[in-house]
């Protein structure tokens, strides 16, 4: 019997993606659900989607709302009222964030750091600082935090994306020494997902388009390559990958065999790994 049956899980960035295919694996487990999502069309499709797996038979509630994790009054008024839904709350999957890319440091404005920053690592922290004392207070608690393989490998233009999951790391492997410290019944696991195919990517030309910056030829080939070459394995597959990993109490889950390849890279080649990194990006994307 799975070991997140029963227990109360909570999602964000749940209407698409790893997040969607998260709730949809807790839902088949047998947990019961909170998702939100900024976007409310995607977050109602989630939710037709877990309501499809036959929830009368396996005992799941679901409840949604729309909410921006990087809004800190949000999140913490969402916890409450989670909290009061439920009567308790077990699990945080702290997922949301969005692409923050495209562009050197040199020409990269202050409002994608902002954004990237705002989304990806506070709103981890939003959300872990807001559930973490009903965590406590269940006796059985699991914060899942969800960086990226940038959380340990940088690459050229994604500096406020790696800045953010790499603070993602740091954040949640300073939060498990003082559970430990503590000793808090809360169990803490960062996720390092690889390629995973999810719309990420794109929504980030969208992002940049809607707020008046027209990606250059070269970031929509960027975009295409790694929508077709890099980003493989499916969202549903990473789901159970990282809700197995919970199961088995994992402080560290890696996502792919890309995430496992790089993470030995790095470690065994700490000083030319940079250069690799670089070299590679120009065979792929054909840079001069």
């Amino acid at each position: 019997m799975s070991s997140v049956r029963g227990k109360v899980a909570v999602v964000t960035g749940a209407g698409s993606g790893i997040g969607r295919q998260l709730a949809l694996e807790l839902g088949r487990r047998g947990a019961r659900l909170a998702v939100s999502d900024v976007d409310e069309a995607g977050l109602a499709e989630t939710v037709a989607e877990v309501k499809a797996l036959g929830v009368e038979v396996l005992g799941v509630e679901v409840r949604s709302a729309a909410l921006d994790v990087s809004d800190r009054a949000a999140v913490q008024e969402y916890a409450a009222m989670v909290a009061g839904q439920f009567g308790v709350v077990h699990q945080i999957y702290n997922n949301a964030g969005v692409a923050g890319g495209g562009q050197t440091v040199l020409d990269a404005e202050w409002e994608l750091y902002d954004r990237t920053l705002a989304v990806n690592l506070f709103g981890v922290i939003n959300g872990t600082k807001a559930f973490l004392p009903h965590l406590i207070d269940s006796g059985d608690g699991q914060v899942v935090n969800i960086s990226s393989l940038n959380g340990f490998m940088a690459q050229p233009t994604l500096s406020a994306y790696c800045a953010s999951k790499f603070g993602v790391r740091g954040f949640t492997e300073a939060l498990r020494t003082e559970m430990i410290a503590g000793r808090h019944p809360v169990r803490v696991t960062v996720v390092h997902p690889g390629g995973v195919k999810t719309g990420i990517a794109s929504a980030a030309l969208k992002e940049a388009q809607a707020r008046g910056i027209e990606p250059t030829a070269e970031q929509v080939e960027r975009v295409r390559l790694y929508n077709e070459k890099l980003l493989k394995m499916p969202a549903d597959q990473a789901a159970r990958i990282i809700i197995d990993g919970v199961e088995a109490g994992k402080p560290r889950v890696l996502v792919g065999n890309d995430a496992k390849l790089v993470d030995r890279l790095v470690r065994l080649l700490p000083r030319r790994y940079p250069k690799l990194i670089v070299d590679f990006e120009r065979r792929r994307f054909a840079r001069k």
